[in-house]
């Protein structure tokens, strides 16, 4: 019996969208208000979800507490109230995109669980913009 388990967090990150192969007019026009060069803002809220079979001597496929705990570890607390841009070594040379964040949480959370379990990440960005990594 294979079985989805969910978690969700919330954490707010600033950040800039920019090539710095590109000149400032292109910048601009292919990111338009997300080029601002004094940053912007999003309260992200992530939706983690990990799949896999239920170990019988617990009725788990991943206690919540320890997919809480990671999450907490080793993504809001490198995330949280950050400027990605400036204050992360994942995206001092990687754009921070919404696409590009979530591969770098699914990325991070993936060394830290078992490798039987299937790992879907979501970000939304805003309320209606939100990307999921693998893509299904």
């Amino acid at each position: 019996m294979r079985v989805s388990v969910f978690r969700k967090a919330h954490f707010n990150a600033a950040h800039r969208l920019h090539n710095p192969e590109w000149d400032d007019e292109t910048n601009k026009k292919v990111f338009g208000k997300c080029n601002n060069p004094n940053y912007h803002g999003h309260n992200y809220n992530l939706t983690v979800k990990v799949t896999g079979e239920i170990d019988p001597r617990t009725g788990y496929v991943l206690d919540v507490k320890i997919l809480k705990d990671i999450m907490e570890e080793h993504v809001l607390q490198r995330f949280d109230h950050k400027n990605l841009n400036l204050d992360t070594e994942e995206f001092k040379n990687l754009n921070p995109t919404a696409e590009n964040i979530v591969v770098v949480i699914w990325n991070i959370l993936r060394q830290h669980l078992d490798e039987k379990l299937d790992l879907t990440v979501r970000l939304y960005e805003t309320e209606r913009n939100f990307v999921e990594y693998p893509a299904q």
